[in-house]
């Protein structure tokens, strides 16, 4: 996304400093009528009555009698019935969207040839040996495109179970999970990936349906293990021939096992029934309000869609009749995409939001008229949005957001954000720059996503909203942390229609995160804002004990420091018989390189890594950060050590999640580690 970098300038630019009066008055004078809020936004959630202080949402009248949403129409209680029901909403409109290459434009699948073909999938699975119910499961291991979801909808047609693999997981933790799946036949996009399952398939895998053709090589390597591989198009004309009848799921049946990875150990399914889901995307489509998804809409498919967010997203999107068109697989060519799809909707991670505002930022800094300009826009801007204005089609868009509009396709009205955390400041950011309405959420795999939702209307950031209307939050003690909920801030537990069934085969790990009670503890820190919203402020896990017995949650620490523009990645490590803590840092190469020219220092990564003064540079930059965010003296590092290669999946210092490793990375680093303390004694 780079053709949004140069987004002041010129005449444009000129007009911003000598005209920028005249700008206010034409801006305020033709700002629209504010919009009213949902609901009061100084009471966002209900308490309940009783010692735990339970809190519930206000879009549901019976949540405060302990109900809670589990669907929006009652013809709709499945993932089955929700992709059917958006075909009649949409009357057969477009439903699924692909570009053949990056310089084609969008060809479209409708839904009731989406559901032909997804039933023609289902049946020829069924006539390759699987027995349609809930004890089939069915892997899938693709990039997102049209073919997923029809294998996903095909699964749904025969209630068979759909378990998504993903790259990062590696072979040996996606062998693990097709044996203890006992998964016999996986959808798979192409040579590469199907070359990914043989390396270490397990005798349970007999066959691989393949999108994309596969090799001469590749086909004799199956044989040889005893795995046929067929096409898609192959499994679907057979189905076709065998017309097995259909055999929808119940509400209670599972639709999915989404594996996630810990620190340590073997990956986790995740068990989620038809309920949870569909409870999931009905309690934020009834946060959404008149904003919710409709027919009219088109969604942009790039987060993955083995991880909920995306799936929740899109489900939605199938159950309000609207389309939801895929990226050519290059995350490079984003933008271009986002212009020939001219998405509506648009979910969000932290991690693409922090680009596009560290670009303009770093570009508004060449110069005092490009950051005046820049700051004037965003007062404007924020002045608005307080006023519960929303808008893409004023003075200072034209001016200097309409670059970055642009690169979003031009119409995006409604963007979701989460799996993260994301700063005030690049939220604020990005509801000025894209003029529309973006709404931050909180959740976990074991809750199917959102566990609260931001609620429009509220511009305030710095939380995660207040609870959706299929759960309920409360907060739990956490005295080694000093956290009290009788103070408002303890460990969130959640409770509801939308909280998982339990780890696949794992009772004992479902036991230590899901209590006798139906209460999921997710290890999060949260504390209760005056308006009944939640703030994310710690994370239980991960904790040591300094010699002199201050506690420290490392995570905290990694994401204020993840904000100097200097570091890349970033691991803090401290010991119960140190004084202080310590960090390896993987620099920023571009931000690096570029200083080191400005400075007249040559050398590669490696070798400005070892340079005193970038390591002076770095170390100032992050304790500066940290004094902002508010770090106690003990919570700064004292010595950093610059390592130029990333952590990542490949070096297994990072999970398939994207996690750090923390033992992993401790081993790893551990002659740096002491060589550090050795110095600080």
């Amino acid at each position: 996304m780079e053709q949004y970098l140069d987004y002041i300038g010129g005449p444009a630019g000129a007009l911003a400093l000598t005209g920028a009066a005249a700008a206010s008055a034409y801006y305020l004078a033709s700002r629209p009528t504010p919009r009213a809020p949902l609901v009061p936004l100084d009471t966002q959630s209900v308490e309940l009555p009783g010692p735990d202080m339970v809190r519930v949402s206000k879009f549901y009248k019976e949540a405060r009698e302990g109900k809670f949403v589990s669907f929006l129409h009652s013809d709709a209680r499945t993932l089955y019935d929700t992709f059917r029901r958006g075909a009649k909403e949409s009357n057969n409109g477009p439903c699924l969207g692909w570009r053949e290459t990056p310089t084609k434009p969008y060809q479209w699948l409708h839904y009731n040839e989406a559901l032909l073909r997804a039933k023609n999938l289902g049946s020829g699975l069924v006539t390759l040996g699987l027995a349609p119910g809930a004890k089939s499961f069915v892997g899938i291991y693709s990039v997102n495109c049209p073919e997923w979801v029809l294998t996903e909808q095909a699964a749904y047609t025969y209630s068979m179970v759909l378990v998504p693999l993903y790259d990062t997981l590696g072979p040996d933790a996606t062998a693990f999970i097709i044996k203890e799946a006992e998964i016999s036949v996986v959808v798979c996009e192409d040579d590469n990936k199907a070359n990914l399952l043989l390396e270490k398939a397990p005798r349970c895998l007999k066959k691989i349906v393949v999108i994309k053709a596969v090799k001469p090589a590749t086909m004799t390597r199956a044989k040889n293990r005893f795995v046929d591989i067929l096409t898609l198009d192959d499994v679907e004309k057979m189905g076709a021939a065998k017309g097995h009848p259909e055999v929808p799921p119940s509400k209670d049946d599972l639709c999915t096992v989404c594996y996630t990875s810990g620190t340590t150990g073997n990956p986790k399914g995740v068990m989620l029934s038809h309920e949870n889901v569909v409870a999931s995307m009905s309690a934020v489509m009834m946060q959404m309000g008149d904003q919710r998804p409709n027919a009219t809409d088109v969604l942009i498919s790039y987060l993955p869609l083995a991880h909920m967010l995306e799936r929740c997203c899109q489900n939605a999107m199938y159950s309000a009749g609207g389309a939801v068109g895929f990226f050519t697989g290059d995350m490079h060519r984003l933008t271009d995409d986002f212009k020939a799809l001219r998405p509506t909707v648009m979910p969000a991670v932290p991690r693409v939001l922090n680009r596009i505002y560290d670009k303009v930022m770093a570009e508004a800094s060449s110069s005092f008229l490009k950051r005046l300009t820049l700051s004037l826009a965003l007062s404007a801007k924020e002045g608005e949005i307080r006023r519960g204005i929303l808008r893409n089609n004023s003075f200072w868009d034209v001016l200097v957001f309409r670059k970055v509009q642009d690169a979003l396709g031009g119409r995006v009205r409604l963007m979701v954000v989460g799996s993260a955390p994301i700063s005030g400041s690049v939220l604020s950011f990005i509801r000025c720059a894209a003029g529309c309405l973006v709404m931050e959420g909180y959740g976990q795999t074991e809750c199917t996503a959102p566990i609260t939702l931001t609620v429009q209307g509220d511009h305030v950031p710095e939380h995660v909203g207040p609870p959706v209307a299929c759960c309920c939050v409360k907060l739990v003690d956490v005295p080694e942390m000093e956290y009290m909920a009788a103070n408002g801030q303890g460990e969130v537990c959640v409770k509801g229609t939308n909280v998982f069934q339990g780890y696949f085969k794992n009772p004992e790990q479902t036991a230590e995160v899901k209590d006798n009670q139906g209460w999921h503890h997710t290890g999060d820190i949260g504390m209760w804002l005056p308006n009944g919203t939640l703030k994310i402020i710690d994370r239980k896990k991960h904790i040591f004990k300094l010699s002199q017995g201050e506690y420290i949650v490392p995570d905290k620490i990694e994401m204020v420091y993840a904000r100097s523009q200097y570091v890349h990645q970033v691991f803090v490590h401290g010991e119960s018989l140190k004084s202080c803590v310590v960090a390896v840092v993987v620099p920023d190469v571009d931000v690096i390189k570029c200083w080191a020219t400005e400075n007249n220092i040559a050398g590669t990564l490696s070798v400005l890594c070892n340079n005193s003064q970038v390591k002076q540079l770095i170390l100032e930059d992050m304790l500066s950060w940290g004094r902002e965010a508010g770090l106690k003296y003990y919570e700064q590092v004292k010595d950093i050590y610059l390592h130029p290669d990333p952590f990542s999946v490949q070096n297994h210092l990072l999970t398939p999640t994207l996690k750090s490793k923390r033992p992993q990375l401790k081993a790893y680093f551990k002659p740096q580690i002491e060589d550090m303390y050795v110095k600080l004694a």
